[in-house]
């Protein structure tokens, strides 16, 4: 076990900084302020992060740090930090590591030891969840699916099921043949795309597979989308063994309903009167 007090340590801090997904107002004032007084910014894209910078009138200096220099990176910025230096790590756009660089300076420095803090900020899945339509919770985010078809439909086979709204990321260019596997695996869904999120051209498109499919046919869209698709609505067909009551725990469990749901599922399938098995899972004696 490991406990961190997060501002208690003598030793440098890294903090996790998110920037704005598209409008620049996006910014918050602590981020602005810890960009400020850090003594290095970690950056995805030192010439990326530089035009926020310039906004901000931010004068702290950068070094690089992404998937292709990581392991040479991160060793010489965990060191800065055992020298009690402060690192500021931001990538693009957005949350450091949600489908970006970081995890791996994040995962040294909590091995070292060293003070690991998230400030909070903007996140595409979750701005583009709440304003879908489609439930919030729960939600999984997945973003980026393989690019290959054969290894995106595997990966889907076994979101197929999954009950809560997904959050997907997606290439304006692949976005039509990804809805379109999306649909031979998961059969009809509603589904949203949000392109453009925060900025003038921020748009929604909500309507079925299908329906986004003919769409997307005739309309060739831009920037990068976020992709929500509504979870799986069936209940799996498993076959329980034992009691009402026990049934009813079972399905509970495994498919995550409420006891309301489970009666009457289990009623269902054996048979009977939903009183019985209510009874039975309620231990009333008649």
């Amino acid at each position: 076990m490991q406990k961190q007090q997060s501002y208690k340590q003598d030793t440098g801090k890294l903090y996790l900084v998110p920037t704005p997904i598209g409008n620049l107002e996006d910014m918050t004032v602590r981020c602005v302020k810890i960009l400020k007084e850090a003594d290095l910014i970690a950056s995805e894209d030192t010439r990326n992060t530089q035009k926020l910078l310039n906004h901000f009138e931010i004068t702290t200096p950068q070094k690089s740090l992404h998937e292709h220099n990581y392991k040479e990176r991160v060793p010489q910025l965990v060191e800065h930090l055992h020298l009690g230096k402060t690192i500021a790590q931001c990538s693009d756009a957005g949350m450091p590591s949600i489908s970006d660089p970081g995890h791996e300076l994040v995962k040294a420095c909590i091995a070292e030891g060293i003070a690991v803090i998230a400030l909070p900020g903007p996140t595409a899945g979750l701005t583009a969840l709440i304003a879908s339509g489609l439930s919030p919770q729960p939600n999984l985010f997945y973003g980026f699916l393989p690019r290959k078809k054969k290894e995106q439909k595997h990966a889907l086979s076994e979101l197929a099921t999954q009950k809560a709204t997904m959050i997907f990321y997606e290439s304006p260019y692949r976005i039509a043949a990804t809805i379109e596997t999306m649909r031979e695996v998961f059969g009809e869904r509603q589904a949203v795309i949000c392109r453009e999120l925060t900025k003038i051209h921020e748009e929604y498109l909500r309507g079925t597979f299908s329906e986004l499919t003919d769409y997307l046919k005739q309309q060739s869209i831009k920037g990068e989308c976020c992709l929500l698709v509504e979870g799986s609505s069936e209940i799996q067909e498993i076959v329980y063994e034992g009691s009402y009551a026990e049934q009813v725990a079972a399905l509970m469990q495994e498919a995550e309903l409420s006891s309301k749901e489970a009666i009457k599922e289990v009623a269902k399938r054996n048979q009977v009167k939903k009183q019985l098995v209510y009874q039975a899972y309620h231990q009333i004696e008649e």
